[in-house]
């Protein structure tokens, strides 16, 4: 039975995706919910998966060909499982007749036009001898650049002055922008543009924090299954207290219009192989330290693996993004339209400060908040920061509500 293979439903928020990556060839046989093909949008990579066991009977998109909500993407033969051996015997006697180019699968076929390679020279280990996407990949990691050269050396090496020193291979790459490359860029340029966007700075002890947590983090660990506790559950929690007190800071700009939330979801900006992603934790307020960091926990694995949905980073009136992690010890967030403010985490420092007339050595740490002065004044925004900076430096107040 012939199946067409379609492109999942996109959201409203969502006009179209690209064909990113096909995992299987024509003539390849699948199993139910096996993965087929990638199709990246301008906020997730889809997966459409194997309606069945069968085989993958033609493809209508190629890697990189634009495609809509509910578009044909290929053709599949469901049941086609007693089909697939019948197929690859007859190859034994039509392979002589077979060409090259149908030995060569779409993605590996672009990979070879974009790298001007000879297809002849590329082992294939696909079905058949074919030649996949990874045998092209391999290829060119371990391309022996050598021979050409050398047979040329002797005739460089009779013109050239004895001594010279030959000059190494100067390579470009040129690679189009993914489209999630491209919107995240797009995104912080329009944010620039089209917001009156200020930072203001300020500082955190981070010595109140890492004793509480130093004190209990083991017995935090066995308590919640295995959750660490970790430092970003302190500042969501501290944020949202803030967002509470100063409600400008947890809206949203819309036309001419302020859209004041009466609930707090904060996006928690995730780093990925893909691009910057921003996940959104759903009513803060009510979410526990052990929630919040299983989230957080969840949301960095599934966006290492390309898990992360469209539901997952839709919505948010509050970002927090840690630079930290990655040593930064200063930085101006951009804003994530449509909200109008975010606060920037940095690496956490020792430093000599003044206490009460003595310096002490004490763990310090840089925080910024970046806003729309356009919805928020500066006074807002300062005492915004600086309640950050009070909660996370006394805990308790957290817990009393002060």
């Amino acid at each position: 039975m012939s199946i067409e293979i379609k492109t999942p439903t996109f959201p409203e928020s969502v006009a179209d995706g690209t064909v990113a990556t096909w995992h299987k060839q024509p003539g390849e046989a699948c199993s139910t919910d096996e993965l087929i093909v990638d199709i990246e949008t301008d906020k997730v990579v889809l997966e459409v998966v194997a309606p069945a066991d069968g085989v993958l009977k033609d493809i209508i998109k190629g890697e990189g060909d634009t495609v809509l909500s509910e578009e044909v993407l290929a053709t599949f033969e469901a049941g086609a499982a007693a089909a697939a051996p019948a197929a690859a015997a007859e190859p034994a006697a039509a392979a002589p007749a077979a060409t090259d180019a149908d030995k060569i699968g779409p993605a590996a076929r672009k990979l070879i036009e974009e790298n001007g390679l000879d297809a002849a020279q590329i082992p294939g280990t696909g079905k058949n001898g074919g030649i996949t996407k990874e045998d092209v990949a391999n290829f060119i990691k371990n391309k022996p650049a050598a021979p050409a050269p050398a047979a040329a050396a002797p005739a460089v090496a009779s013109a050239a002055a004895p001594g010279t020193v030959p000059v190494g291979e100067r390579v470009e790459k040129r690679v189009p922008m993914t489209r999630l490359r491209a919107t995240i860029a797009k995104r912080l340029v329009e944010a620039q543009q089209n917001a009156a966007m200020l930072t203001t700075y300020n500082e955190v002890n981070m010595k109140p924090i890492m004793e509480l947590r130093k004190q209990y983090k083991d017995l935090f660990e066995k308590t919640h299954n295995g959750t660490r506790l970790g430092f970003m559950s302190f500042f969501v929690k501290a944020a949202t207290e803030a967002l509470k007190r100063f409600p400008a800071v947890n809206a949203s700009i819309d036309g001419n219009d302020m859209v004041y939330h009466g609930y707090q979801d904060i996006g928690v900006a995730v780093s990925t192989e893909r691009g910057l992603m921003v996940p959104v934790l759903r009513d803060t307020d009510a979410m526990s330290l052990a929630n919040i960091e299983a989230t957080i926990r969840d949301f960095g694995l599934r966006g290492r693996d390309g898990k992360l949905g469209m539901d997952d980073m839709q919505g948010g009136t509050f970002t927090i993004t840690n630079g930290g992690v990655f040593g930064s010890l200063m930085s101006t967030p951009i804003l994530n339209p449509p909200q109008t403010a975010i606060l920037g985490m940095h690496k956490i420092q020792e430093r000599p400060m003044a206490v009460n007339g003595q310096v002490e050595i004490l763990p310090m740490m840089y925080l910024a908040l970046s806003y729309d002065h356009r919805m928020i004044d500066g006074k807002e925004a300062v005492q915004f920061l600086v309640t950050i900076k009070d909660l996370l430096e006394d805990p308790a107040r957290m817990l009393l509500d002060v």
